[in-house]
């Protein structure tokens, strides 16, 4: 979303850090996580991205950061997309 503007659709948001996202499996069958920020630096940046899709309108469910924890997800339509920011 740009800076300011509302939530356009009342879609719900789960906002889930997973550092899994930037394993580097280039080099063989062991991924590598070097790339992925560490936790003191992460969380806050996932706080303050949850807390501003808020600030714009958009419900926010989140999990807690670090926790192992089950993610069931069903999409409807036909993407899903990966946000970087």
């Amino acid at each position: 979303m740009r800076s300011g503007r509302r939530a356009e659709l009342a879609a719900p948001v789960l906002v889930v850090s997973q550092f899994t996202l930037y394993g580097d499996a280039r080099r063989g069958r062991r991924p590598s996580w070097s790339a992925a920020a560490p936790g003191e630096v992460a969380q806050p940046l996932v706080e303050a991205f949850a807390i501003a899709l808020r600030e714009r309108g958009a419900r926010v469910e989140s999990g807690r950061f670090g926790a192992h924890m089950l993610v069931e997800s069903v999409n409807v339509g036909p993407r899903t997309v990966l946000l970087e920011i």
